[in-house]
């Protein structure tokens, strides 16, 4: 009788590696919150600027964050710059609260990591010294392990990364020597010689001609890509935010109303603000006579605002709801929210029709 050729003992099966934790956001706000207090030392009214803001900027992302003036995008921007202190809420920084920052060596790194490009480009410029002057000074306090030759090798580097040259001689130039949009590259050349994460550009293509804007926006798009650096791109012009940005953040009287990607939210608004802003966008293919959804005049009250939506008095849906209830974000799309009491979870739905006037 033969003996049974023995089994193998099973091989045992490699052991599960550790997940890997999910990497946090760049740059993430939780319940952002800014008031400045008006009327006189004694006042108890404020005004609401930013309110219960929650936002993600991702790596490698152009964020655009659009609303009329006035609706508190700037206020963002200068949070985020740690310009403004919150009155309440928390900005977290890859991960970590900037509450938590000590010390001039940490808020210095943060701000060379986080740089702002202003709307007006003479702004960041000293008339009295030559381009070059603001880009190696800014390369002297923040990469400071950069020798001379180094730092100058380096500013001409972004110079040209920017579409400028030939760079020599553009930094040797002085500030009025050059054009609106060259100051504005200049700007943003400035903010990517500290080698950035996030460039925070707050309107810096609309003191520009129109015929120019384009290529800055294109600067911003290539940076992203050859820099590895995220934008916050802050705006009133939803077609240059539609052509440059990932995600769409609507802004209102200090709060985001809506939310998510640009295509999505720009072919189904759900927010009767964003199809207000829409609605105000030139579009030549539409026929001579077509009726425009106005809104009513009345301006958002943002100093001690009461309970309810802010756009409730220009909103052509409102319902009573809205003047009782704060509506909350919720996501009625896949990565697409917004906050309104009327808007309906199916974008197929049938959506009350917004009041019309005048024909445009």
């Amino acid at each position: 009788m033969s003996t049974p050729t023995p089994v193998p003992a099973p091989t045992p099966a490699p052991a599960t590696p550790p997940a890997t934790p999910a990497e946090p956001p760049l740059l993430e706000t939780v319940g952002l919150t800014r008031h400045f207090r008006v009327g006189g030392g004694f006042s108890r009214h404020s005004l609401h600027a930013v309110d219960d803001v929650s936002l993600v900027i991702n790596r490698k992302e152009i964020v655009a964050l659009v609303g009329e003036s006035g609706s508190g995008k700037s206020t963002i921007a200068r949070l985020l710059a740690q310009v403004y202190r919150p009155t309440s809420g928390e900005i977290r920084y890859q991960g970590r609260p900037l509450s938590k920052l000590r010390g001039r060596k940490a808020q210095l790194a943060y701000r060379g990591d986080v740089p702002m490009v202003f709307q007006d480009p003479f702004s960041s410029l000293n008339p009295a010294y030559r381009v070059s002057h603001g880009i190696l000074r800014g390369l002297t306090l923040h990469r400071p392990e950069l020798d001379r030759a180094q730092r100058h090798a380096e500013a001409e580097r972004v110079t040209e990364a920017v579409g400028l040259r030939p760079a020599a001689e553009i930094l040797s130039r002085y500030p009025y020597e050059l054009s609106g949009g060259q100051r504005q590259r200049i700007g943003f050349a400035q903010a990517l010689a500290y080698r950035p994460k996030l460039i925070l550009a707050d309107e810096p293509v609309s003191m520009l001609d129109v015929s120019i804007r384009i290529g800055l926006l294109n600067v911003m798009t290539r940076l992203r890509e050859s820099e590895d650096v995220s934008f916050l791109y802050i705006t009133h012009d939803i077609a240059s935010a539609r052509y440059v940005s990932d995600r769409l953040l609507v802004m209102y009287a200090g709060h985001v109303v809506e939310s998510g990607p640009t295509e999505d939210v720009l072919a189904a608004p759900r927010h009767p603000y964003t199809r207000l802003l829409l609605s105000a966008v030139p579009d030549p293919r539409a026929p001579l006579e077509v009726d425009a959804t106005t809104a009513k005049s009345d301006p958002p009250v943002v100093i001690d605002p009461a309970p309810g939506c802010r756009f409730r008095n220009r909103c052509p849906l409102a319902v009573d709801t809205c003047a009782s209830a704060d509506p909350l974000m919720r996501e009625l799309a896949p990565a697409h929210s917004a906050a309104c009491h009327v808007a309906t979870a199916d974008p197929e739905a049938p959506q009350p029709a917004p009041r019309t006037t005048a024909s445009a």
